[in-house]
């Protein structure tokens, strides 16, 4: 187990009732039949609303039954003036297809959007999917490396238990995950929404998680809790549907999966421990930032809880009721940490000329992480990961590897110059990071001890 990741993710997720927390936050919602023209004032205190600082507030969501390009526009409408709205919401643009469709909303100061592909065309076939497959791809902010963007997947699955609706589920889940293959090397990438899968063993869920020869285009949950899902009381607090109608919260239907590089414990990674199940006793899960959100799990075969609600108060229950319209689901968000960024003080080192001596003469530089905290927070950006070495003649310093915290302001470094022989120094420092924009740096280092003739 790594014990600095999960006591780190743990650190951070004692704190995510404060909504001043600036760690990304990925959310998918199906929002049922959603056509513009009500729920509006429900939808505002389902995003912004707060119970004990707690906020749903994502800065990236994708959405399924949306039924047509205005209602989009009025959804992004309520997100920006929704009371407590930092105000900075856009869309990805609408694309129409068979039945209701995916879509995608984000934070301007947050993400870059660059660009969709719609992966796949669903139809009414009984050899199809139902529904377009769309992926919405992104750049964090104030970034460009590869391993600093991500794609995001919205899905919509056929429901049903019958052969033919595995099997255009099956279908679904293998184009997902081809596409998944063909994205560039480095790529994170997510898939959210509405699985209608009932358990973990289906054919169309283990395509969609299993090992392979290509490894690439593979998923995972990031709260390991594998099973039968339906009507099972041990999931009670990952159920998503249904909130407002008869059969009560039963299902996890709403699902987010992540793919390998966001689990890995390095730069841009989920904040929690995937190696370790969700809670069966918690809907707060220290371990855990996914979260169901509405559901505190004394709602399992019931509707949603409303008086006594621990996870959102009553106020924000009713209005995930409300915003069911009689039967939906529940949004489902997880929070991601960003990579950090190295930034030295120095690029060159001068230690001038001096005379030959017994003694060393000492610089020293500092190494950062200067991610953006005012953007990010010091606990929603990775650790600065870096190693140090020195190549040339006439320098010695400690070499090995290093960590750096943002809150931990710096970490200094000292190179000495060997004096004890005469002639001109020169060697290069370099340092090696998991930055996904400059990796690499160095440092010049250069001298001249003169020769004393005796004296």
């Amino acid at each position: 187990m790594n014990w600095r990741r999960l006591w780190s993710g743990m650190a951070i997720i004692a704190g995510l009732s404060c909504s001043a927390f600036a760690q990304l936050r990925v959310a998918t919602y199906n929002i049922s039949n959603y056509d513009g023209s009500t729920r509006t004032a429900a939808l505002k205190s389902v995003f912004y609303g707060a119970f004990q600082s707690r906020q749903f507030a994502p800065d990236v969501i994708v959405c399924q039954e949306f039924l047509t390009g205005p209602s989009l526009s009025t959804f992004v409408g309520l997100l920006n003036s929704a009371p407590g709205s930092p105000g900075d919401w856009t869309a990805a643009p609408f694309v129409d297809g068979a039945d209701t469709e995916s879509v995608c909303c984000f934070r301007t100061s947050k993400v870059d959007f660059l660009g969709y592909d719609v992966v796949s065309i669903g139809s009414s076939s009984t050899s199809n999917h139902p529904r377009n497959i769309l992926r919405y791809d992104f750049g964090l902010k104030n970034y460009a490396g590869e391993s600093a963007k991500f794609s995001y997947y919205s899905t919509h699955m056929k429901a049903g238990s019958f052969e033919n609706d595995k099997a255009r589920r099956l279908i679904e889940s293998q184009r997902i995950r081809t596409n998944a293959e063909g994205l560039p090397s480095g790529r994170a990438f997510l898939l959210g929404g509405d699985f209608n899968i009932q358990t973990s063993s289906e054919t169309a869920y283990v395509h969609l998680v299993e090992s392979a020869v290509n490894e690439s285009g593979r998923l995972f949950d990031p709260i390991n809790r594998p099973g039968s899902w339906v009507n099972n009381g041990n999931f009670r607090f990952i159920h998503t549907q249904d909130p407002a109608g008869g059969g009560g919260v039963d299902d996890r239907f709403d699902q987010i999966l992540l793919s390998s590089g966001l689990i890995d414990g390095q730069g841009f990674e989920y904040i929690g421990d995937a190696s370790i199940p969700f809670s069966t006793t918690t809907w707060n899960d220290p371990i855990h930032s996914y979260r169901c959100w509405g559901n505190d799990g004394t709602s399992f075969n019931l509707p949603l809880t409303i008086t006594g609600n621990q996870n959102v108060g009553p106020t924000i229950a009713q209005a995930l009721i409300t915003s069911a319209n009689t039967s939906g689901h529940l949004p489902v968000f997880l929070d991601l940490r960003v990579p950090p960024k190295m930034a030295v003080s120095k690029t060159e080192i001068y230690f001038g000329k001096v005379f030959q001596s017994a003694k060393p003469i000492k610089r020293s530089f500092s190494v950062m992480n200067s991610a953006d905290v005012a953007l990010w927070n010091q606990v929603g950006i990775s650790d600065l990961e870096y190693s140090v070495s020195i190549v040339g003649n006439g320098f010695l310093m400690s070499t090995g590897n290093y960590l750096e915290s943002p809150a931990s302001g710096s970490n200094a470094h000292e190179v000495w110059l060997d004096t004890r022989t005469p002639g001109r120094k020169t060697a290069t420092i370099t340092l090696q990071s998991n930055d996904p924009d400059v990796p690499d740096q160095t440092i010049t280092l250069t001298g001249t001890v003169i020769a004393t003739n005796g004296r």
